[in-house]
């Protein structure tokens, strides 16, 4: 057709969306919903009976997977619920940086820099403290919705 040369922008996802809509009434305890743009873990799940307009209702309580803030919403169970797709990958830890930030080795043996420190205090000091004690560590990095967050420590023995 024609000689030129077309450049397209490769992006990571491939446009691949970052929730997939499942109806609300199939939404179980222990699952995963976005409520207002959170993705968070359901705890809790209670359907109301049909009123006089026949919608029955469920009412769902979420944590916030990254944050730990409880969320309430309340949904027709006949309406599509956003759900985030919620990834964990394993990660070994390499470094923790003076500003931190830590560096993970990937499976296929690049590194992954990106990602900071976890707030919890208890993470952070088991991290950091088996870290300084020379033992091998394998982070769980949960992701969902654009977010990383280190949400899981494994010892795997000494250096």
């Amino acid at each position: 057709m024609s000689d030129e040369e077309h450049h397209f922008e490769s992006k990571a996802d491939a446009g691949a969306s970052k929730t997939y809509p499942q109806q609300a009434g199939t939404i179980r305890k222990n699952g995963y919903i976005v409520i207002k743009g959170r993705p968070c873990k359901v705890v809790e799940v209670s359907t109301s009976k049909t009123g006089k307009h026949g919608h029955a209702k469920c009412h769902f309580v979420g944590i916030d997977i990254f944050t730990a803030k409880k969320l309430e919403d309340i949904v027709p169970s006949s309406h599509n619920c956003d759900v985030p797709h919620v990834n964990r990958t394993d990660y070994q830890l390499i470094d923790i940086s003076e500003d931190g930030f830590v560096s993970l080795l990937t499976e296929s043996g690049s590194t992954k820099d990106d990602l900071r420190l976890p707030t919890d205090e208890n993470m952070l000091t088991q991290i950091r403290d088996g870290f300084a004690e020379g033992k091998d560590l394998i982070v769980s990095v949960m992701s969902a919705m654009g977010e990383e967050q280190i949400c899981g420590l494994k010892d795997i023995g000494p250096k």
